[in-house]
């Protein structure tokens, strides 16, 4: 890090409240949060680096935003929203079967899927469409939904 980066984080302890918030509306071009000055601080010499030596990588902000969305944290508000669990889904660890040409299948729910015979689908419809060859709506298959025009057998 140079020198000049190094001192000009150092300045950053001896101003007064004001004046960081004032050098946030610089550095950051946007309003300052109502944030303790100590925070604020931080994120401004974490802000001096950036401007000193390059921020992360597109990739990897774009890696960082998936794996945020995934954990259900709102980007911009910073905080984890509340997942609601679908109603259409059974909870974890619940085993559909399904008898399809004289062969018993069974699906097991998991964490962000389901599984079946060792392997992990995202949908119910991907299981259907293995085991019949044929397109199928999965919630139908598995009898969770009554479907239009088929009959489920």
């Amino acid at each position: 890090m140079s020198e000049t980066v190094l001192k000009q984080i150092a300045a950053l302890e001896k101003l007064s409240h004001t004046e960081v918030q004032e050098r946030w509306r610089t550095l950051l071009g946007a309003e300052p949060p109502r944030y303790s000055k100590a925070f604020m601080v931080k994120r401004l010499a974490h802000r001096l680096q950036e401007l000193a030596h390059g921020g992360l990588s597109r990739d990897t902000r774009d890696q960082m935003d998936r794996l945020l969305d995934e954990a259900g944290y709102d980007e911009l508000a910073g905080k984890r929203r509340r997942r609601r669990r679908r109603e259409d889904i059974p909870v974890l660890g619940t085993r559909l079967v399904r008898e399809w040409e004289g062969e018993r299948h069974e699906v097991t729910v998991v964490q962000k899927g389901f599984e079946y015979r060792g392997r992990r689908y995202r949908s119910l419809s991907a299981i259907a469409n293995t085991i019949t060859g044929g397109h199928w709506n999965g919630k139908v298959f598995f009898g969770l939904r009554r479907g239009r025009g088929r009959d489920g057998s």
